[in-house]
């Protein structure tokens, strides 16, 4: 790793709401990177939380050594699984010691997001675009974790992405992968066109395009199994806007996702729609208020699909330790990268 270069700290600020320079100008992320969006992902894992059932991990890994989070946003997600498995005696940020090191989690980021004064010892968070080739070295991890990066990658990275993530895993190492395909769906079929939770979806996924395959969760499991991935299991869960669900425990989380819901349609919207779009600030936060009434009404029970995707790398046991090699401190073998782009710690 290097220093990170203060470049990747630099924001500026549009309609009120913080956004990180090299990440707008690179066309990596469009959603705001302030303290109410940090706030914001760590409420949405409390929802992940709830619908999958406090699980962090779905796969079948008995000992996980060695973990990499792709995208750790807040590091609610990435801090949870290492405090799950405390095992670690020192850890260097510095030289990033593994001879003393029995489990590791590293998350990647292309923003530098502030973490707790007291994080974990055994987790390890650096500064980086996933977007370019990965440089940890093969074989490296039991998991590899990606939540909510279809925001993130590029359009014309996917294919590049999972075979990145089944290098970088053991053999019988697994990838998971979490997504919500953000085009507001009816329980009942009530929704049309013409209503504000629909328009609010389909110009969301016309903002970010090119740049972006807003589609992206729905290919994962076609695009898991391409890349070479065994076992490949691919679940649709509906996320509820509001309580509407007669059934207790979906009500439950439709309840909590109420107010995550309000912040997140004004979020992922207010760049793109003003800037991409065209739209006047004033329509843009029109069309996210009446977006939020039909969110909240319950007659039409809308919800978000969300696709939970796992897969295994062939071969190995799983039961196997990974190796302790490591690239990511240094530029990758054969050309494939130069030291201009190594990942920086934070």
């Amino acid at each position: 790793t290097v220093p990170l270069d203060n470049t990747y700290r630099d924001v500026f600020v549009h309609h009120n709401r913080e956004f990180q320079r090299y990440a707008v100008e690179n066309g990596v992320y469009f959603a705001p990177v302030d303290d109410d969006e940090v706030e914001r992902l760590q409420y949405m894992h409390q929802i992940f939380n709830m619908m999958f059932d406090s699980r962090l991990i779905f796969p079948p890994i008995p000992r996980p050594r060695r973990i990499l989070d792709l995208g750790y946003g807040s590091g609610s997600w990435a801090i949870e699984a290492a405090e799950q498995y405390p095992e670690c005696e020192v850890c260097d940020l510095q030289s990033v010691s593994f001879s003393v090191i029995s489990f590791v989690v590293f998350g990647i980021d292309i923003y530098p997001y502030p973490m707790p004064v007291d994080m974990p010892p055994n987790l390890i968070v650096q500064v980086d675009d996933l977007n370019s080739p990965s440089t940890f070295s093969s074989n490296s991890f039991d998991l590899v974790h990606s939540r909510m990066m279809a925001g993130g990658i590029h359009a014309n990275r996917w294919t590049n992405y999972m075979a990145d993530i089944l290098r970088v895993l053991r053999p019988g190492g697994w990838c998971q992968m979490v997504e919500i395909y953000f085009n507001a769906q009816s329980d009942n079929g009530t929704l049309t066109a013409n209503h504000a939770l629909q328009v609010w979806s389909q110009r969301y996924m016309q903002s970010i395009q090119p740049y972006k395959d807003p589609r992206a969760p729905l290919r994962l499991q076609n695009w898991m199994t391409q890349a070479g991935f065994v076992e490949v299991e691919s679940r649709l869960v509906p996320l509820p806007l509001s309580g509407w669900s007669n059934d207790p425990r979906d009500n439950e989380i439709g309840t909590s996702n109420r107010a995550n819901v309000h912040r997140l349609l004004s979020a992922l919207s207010i760049y793109p729609f003003t800037q991409a779009l065209g739209m006047t600030l004033a329509d843009v936060q029109l069309l996210v208020a009446q977006a939020h009434n039909e969110a909240d009404n319950p007659a039409f029970k809308a919800y978000f699909p969300v696709y939970v995707c796992i897969g295994r790398k062939p071969g190995g046991s799983r039961s196997h330790r990974p190796s302790d090699g490591h690239r990511g401190h240094q530029s990758s073998k054969g050309g494939r990268q130069s030291d201009s782009r190594k990942r920086a710690r934070h």
